[in-house]
């Protein structure tokens, strides 16, 4: 098990209803998110970037 600070890129507009279920389903991809949080957002595109602190196996 390993532990590991990641950053991403995420459409905002693209979350459909829960975004917070949106951006966790999308950590899931790096592995199981321990935190989060969103770091900044563009207005211009709705692109959010996201620090996190997953736990990979």
């Amino acid at each position: 098990m390993m532990i590991e600070s990641i950053e991403i890129e995420m459409d905002i507009t693209a979350a459909s209803g829960d975004l917070a279920r949106s951006i966790e389903v999308n950590l899931q991809k790096w592995g199981e998110p321990l935190r989060w949080a969103i770091t900044a957002v563009d207005p211009e595109t709705n692109i959010a970037q996201i620090e996190a602190i997953v736990i990979k196996n």
